[in-house]
């Protein structure tokens, strides 16, 4: 079965039950936090696909990763996210998990229509170059409730780039110099 396909599979489920719940939201948010937990930490993922660590091992260091003690009186996000972890177990999908976090979290987007947007810059923004900026992207979104993140890239040189889900614009000196070395070297 295509790996891809599993994770799209369970993040639909969970959504539709957390909607049941109404508790999209908060299980949006753990997922979010959930994939921090992956990304900074590679051995996480590890554990997940080692058939030799205990399932509760799993649940707990899960629960510690999305920031949750273990308890028994949970609420109904939590309830249903240790519900969900425990159905992965029961299915032998644990390990797939980070890519169900992924999934849901750009589930939830589309059906909300949440944009990401990520504003990078060679040093931080002023607060009145970055609300203008997000004042401008804004404007071009229809609507969309948007979810911002700046970075620090000094590589740039100066400017900025903009993502905006998949797409970008680049309007930093660094892009300039290599649009005009391209120029240089076609002639």
């Amino acid at each position: 079965m295509n790996q891809g396909l599993i994770p799209q599979r369970y993040a639909k489920a969970l959504y539709k039950v957390a909607l049941e719940r109404r508790c999209a939201e908060p299980i949006y948010a753990l997922m979010k936090t959930l994939e921090v937990s992956f990304s900074s930490n590679v051995e996480l993922g590890r554990v997940m696909e080692n058939p030799f660590i205990d399932n509760n091992q799993k649940l707990s260091l899960l629960l510690a990763a999305v920031g949750v003690m273990v308890a028994n009186n949970y609420d109904s996000s939590v309830l249903t996210f240790v519900d969900f972890i425990k159905l992965l177990e029961q299915n032998k999908r644990i390990e797939f998990v980070r890519g169900i976090a992924l999934a849901y979290i750009a589930l939830y987007r589309k059906e909300c229509n949440i944009a990401t947007v990520t504003v990078t810059s060679a040093s931080k923004l002023n607060p009145e170059a970055s609300n203008r900026l997000r004042e401008l992207v804004n404007s071009n979104l229809d609507g969309a409730t948007v979810e911002y993140n700046e970075m620090i890239d000094p590589e740039l040189i100066g400017g900025f780039t903009v993502s905006i889900d998949n797409r970008r614009l680049d309007a930093s000196i660094k892009n300039e110099l290599k649009q005009l070395r391209l120029k240089l070297l076609s002639h």
